[in-house]
């Protein structure tokens, strides 16, 4: 512990760390007093309305609460956070081993591939962040058809609608542009994920007080929730940190007239390589489908109005079944992300160029092969993990909803300990690396943050 206060002593006795960490600061409270304004034309009252409600529809809304931060509950203009402009990264990925172009471009030019990525990035962040806000504002409206949540008007292709989407369009920018002032002056290179994290802490003391709102249950869903708080934080560490350490033969080095010996290394496989990507292009794809349902569910032909309705409710968070669904795609998710990973880096080629070679395994593709089947096999456990973190509020809801009494109505109150907490916990464990980085290139490096 001593150590450990020491070193946040050099750290704030560095004057360029402790202006960026400042900065970071600063920037934070900004996003957090931007994320008080609400959307306008916006009847917030109906919106936190759908709180209240029970099932499938009242966690999905939570869910989508927390990770925005408590955004979504105040209808903000940052209720969509930062998340059009990461599913528009994730498409491009996706796109470069489908288009040859764009392949060619990453092999040949990296630097001018990725700034192409990062220019198209933000042109395609914009109409989705559009199309998101008004499924958002469609959907949100169909959890609770009792009251609109727009105080004037109906939504469609109005100007109350068309002014609360630009709002919210304005607000999803205006949040990434925060992030990258982070990534370039601030305390990481990923700013986004810091403004994410951000929203998700702030919601915490929010969840803690619905726990311990309920007079008669409230110290056995502490007790529930400190319990479950540990095992999930603990499984999040074991989980990240897992590798699969391949062993690599590089060749000598020639020191005059002399060789040496061939050196063996290891390359290491991480069991979750996608991260958190596959949790969030999950949910960007299965709420599609709710948004493009929305466009027909006042179709005068009554068999396409009641299939957008079907369709509306199962995307939408109101069928117990959209937890399957949810767990499903991003186990899928996760495999088919890592593959268009590990498919990029193409480690074969790249072992080849530098003369090293795996034990018994021809160089080139062979080996590129072998460490694809390694990889899939090793991604079984993080994509089954990654899938059980997605729909952990429903398992708890679940499981409290079978014990009965009043703990089923705090269980929504439990989803920090899902996709929020894997956020969280992988933010922190980042930053503290890279402060201890950040040491290290002083010369503290008998004082570490991280053992």
């Amino acid at each position: 512990m001593s150590e450990f206060f020491a070193a946040l002593r050099r750290i704030w006795n560095a004057e360029d760390l402790r202006n960026r960490i400042l900065i970071t600061i600063g920037i934070l409270v900004i996003y957090r007093l931007a994320a008080h304004i609400p959307a306008p034309n916006v009847n917030v009252e109906a919106v936190r309305g759908i709180l209240e409600q029970g099932g499938a529809s009242g966690n999905f809304f939570n869910i989508l609460d927390l990770l925005s931060g408590g955004t979504v509950s105040n209808m903000s203009v940052l209720a969509m956070g930062v998340y059009p402009y990461i599913t528009a990264q994730i498409i491009l990925q996706l796109l470069i081993p489908i288009i040859p172009r764009l392949q060619r471009m990453v092999e040949e030019d990296p630097t001018r591939a990725r700034e192409f990525q990062e220019r198209w990035t933000y042109y395609l962040a914009v109409p989705m962040a559009a199309l998101n806000a008004f499924g958002q504002i469609r959907i949100i409206q169909s959890l609770n058809s009792s009251q609109p949540i727009l105080l004037s008007g109906d939504i469609g292709f109005n100007l109350p609608t068309i002014t609360m989407i630009i709002a919210m369009t304005a607000g999803t920018m205006f949040a990434i542009w925060l992030g990258e002032l982070i990534s370039e002056y601030g305390l990481r290179k990923q700013g986004l994920s810091l403004i994410i994290f951000a929203g998700i802490v702030a919601r915490i003391p929010a969840q803690l007080l619905s726990l311990l709102a309920d007079p008669q249950y409230w110290w056995i869903n502490l007790i529930i929730f400190i319990l479950l708080l540990v095992l999930m934080v603990f499984v999040i560490v074991f989980v990240q940190q897992g590798r699969r350490n391949v062993p690599v033969m590089y060749p000598g080095r020639r020191m005059g007239n002399r060789m040496s010996m061939p050196v063996r290394g290891q390359l290491p496989l991480q069991i979750n390589m996608a991260g958190m990507i596959p949790i969030i292009f999950a949910q960007s794809i299965l709420t599609f489908p709710a948004i493009i349902a929305q466009f027909f569910t006042s179709s005068t032909t009554p068999w396409i109005a009641s299939g957008a309705l079907a369709v509306q409710n199962l995307f939408g968070g109101n069928s117990d079944w959209y937890w399957l669904l949810y767990f499903i795609m991003v186990v899928l998710f996760t495999f088919f992300y890592t593959d268009v990973l590990f498919t990029q880096q193409n480690y074969g080629e790249n072992l080849k160029r530098a003369g090293a070679q795996i034990p018994g395994i021809t160089k080139g593709a062979p080996t590129q092969r072998y460490l694809t089947k390694v990889l899939r096999r090793i991604t079984l456990p993080g994509a089954v993990f990654l899938g059980i973190v997605a729909v952990m509020p429903f398992i708890v809801s679940g499981i409290m909803r079978a014990v009965g009494g009043g703990l089923s109505a705090s269980s929504t109150s439990l989803s920090i300990l899902s996709t929020g907490l894997l956020i969280v916990v992988g933010v922190v464990r980042d930053t503290f690396f890279g402060l201890d980085a950040e040491l290290k290139l002083r010369g503290y490096n008998d004082s570490l943050l991280v053992k």
